[in-house]
């Protein structure tokens, strides 16, 4: 088991307590708010229009919450920690990507509604960083 490296730490804490706290928010989210959350997220995935508002919110905001419980335990090794932010931000690049009211006309940087989301390109980054730093520091030994 690969325990977290001192470098790891930072962006684990940060991350983590970012993603937990907006997962702790969206489990009292109110009609309105899922609503509007999953309305943005099936228009990027048509496949969410079958799962009802409340019920997305509450998947949501638990997938929200065991990442950035994962994120912030220092028990789960950083490569599996890195996953999971891989996963989750992944998607959120993803429906950003699918979604072209985010973006400037034939642009992949973002407009003005779309900063909000295209930050999380950022969060992608580190969890990759986490998962390739934990193969290489397997890889040698």
């Amino acid at each position: 088991m690969q325990l977290p490296t001192l470098g790891d730490l930072p962006g684990r804490i940060a991350t983590g307590g970012f993603i937990l706290h907006s997962g702790m928010q969206k489990r009292s989210a109110d009609e309105q708010t899922a609503g509007a959350i999953h309305g943005m997220a099936a228009g990027a995935f048509p496949f969410l229009n079958a799962i009802p508002p409340e019920r997305f919110i509450k998947l949501l905001s638990a997938a929200e919450i065991g990442t950035g419980a994962a994120l912030l335990t220092p028990i789960v090794p950083t490569p599996l920690a890195g996953a999971a932010l891989t996963a989750f931000s992944g998607g959120l690049v993803a429906m950003y990507a699918r979604t072209p009211a985010l973006r400037n006309p034939g642009s992949i940087w973002p407009n003005e509604n779309g900063i909000a989301v295209a930050k999380d390109v950022w969060m992608l980054g580190m969890g990759l960083g986490f998962v390739l730093g934990g193969w290489s520091r397997s890889r040698r030994g």
